[in-house]
């Protein structure tokens, strides 16, 4: 009572937004398919840091996942975007974007040898090239197929063995591919002729 107190205010003070994130939100495993997207699911994903008593909601309709590459891996990282904020407390807080983690497995294909018939040249050479017969290659990615006789004499019902590259950008390795021969290869004897009879 022995002061009289002036109190004055000033107008640089500031509250900054406090920080959101989210839990619950995960991503499926996926087989390779040469894209980085990723299937979400966010049944379970929920607000956390939200100060009691405040209204704020989680809006995941336009949630969007992508591997951080689209090679094969497990436990790959998947970041989210498209999570927003809000509710009649939402203008208070920011939100942070979360992360989780799923695998890419590889793709399976089978190729698969095609007849061939030549004549002898010594080798075990086949100028056919083999087919892909199951499964199928992401856009983008390109191969190189061969395939080779069992070995170079003349005969039929003959051995013919594919093999060949992936060009995908992890030297083959999105793929699990199945090389299929078949035993209907020939070789026939080369013909010679005679000079200086």
């Amino acid at each position: 009572s022995n002061y009289s107190v002036t109190y004055t205010p000033v107008t640089t003070g500031s509250i900054t937004a406090k920080e959101l994130t989210v839990s619950g939100v995960t991503a499926s495993d996926k087989t390779y398919n040469g894209a980085t997207d990723a299937t979400l699911d966010t049944d379970s994903a929920t607000l956390v840091g939200v100060v009691d008593g405040d209204t704020v909601t989680l809006d995941t309709s336009s949630a969007a996942g992508a591997f951080s590459d689209d090679n094969v891996g497990t436990d790959k990282t998947v970041s989210v975007s498209g999570l927003t904020i809000g509710g009649a407390d939402s203008s208070n807080y920011s939100l942070t974007q979360p992360a989780t983690t799923a695998s890419i497995t590889a793709r399976a294909i089978t190729v698969t040898a095609v007849t061939d018939s030549r004549p002898y040249d010594g080798t075990t050479d086949s100028s056919e090239s083999p087919s892909i017969t199951s499964g199928s290659l992401a856009t983008g990615d390109t191969v190189t197929w061969t395939q080779s006789f069992d070995n170079k004499t003349v005969g039929t019902g003959k051995t013919l063995t594919p093999a060949g590259t992936v060009s995908d950008g992890n030297s083959g390795s999105n793929y699990s591919v199945t090389y299929t021969p078949v035993t209907t290869g020939s070789i026939t004897a080369k013909e010679l002729t005679v000079s200086g009879v």
